[in-house]
């Protein structure tokens, strides 16, 4: 899909197999449990994380230190 990342809004698990994927990760926290399955999730819809909304074609840059959104591109 000529993704670079993925932003979870939630926990994950199995940290050590996720760290080694060629994409990045990021996740509000690490959990042992094994997830709830549920009805699965929507596309293409905006996301609101920690009160920030996050919307179709913004750009995410990250890093260990947290995560940027920007409307356009950014020359870094």
């Amino acid at each position: 899909m000529g993704w670079s990342g993925i932003v979870i809004n939630g926990c994950i698990r199995d940290v050590d197999e996720v760290n080694g994927c060629e994409i990045g990760v990021r996740a509000l926290a690490t959990c042992p449990v094994r997830p709830v399955k549920s009805d699965g999730g929507q596309k293409h819809v905006p996301i609101n994380i920690g009160g920030v909304w996050i919307h179709e074609g913004e750009w995410l840059y990250a890093d260990g230190d947290g995560i940027l959104i920007s409307t356009s591109q950014l020359s870094i």
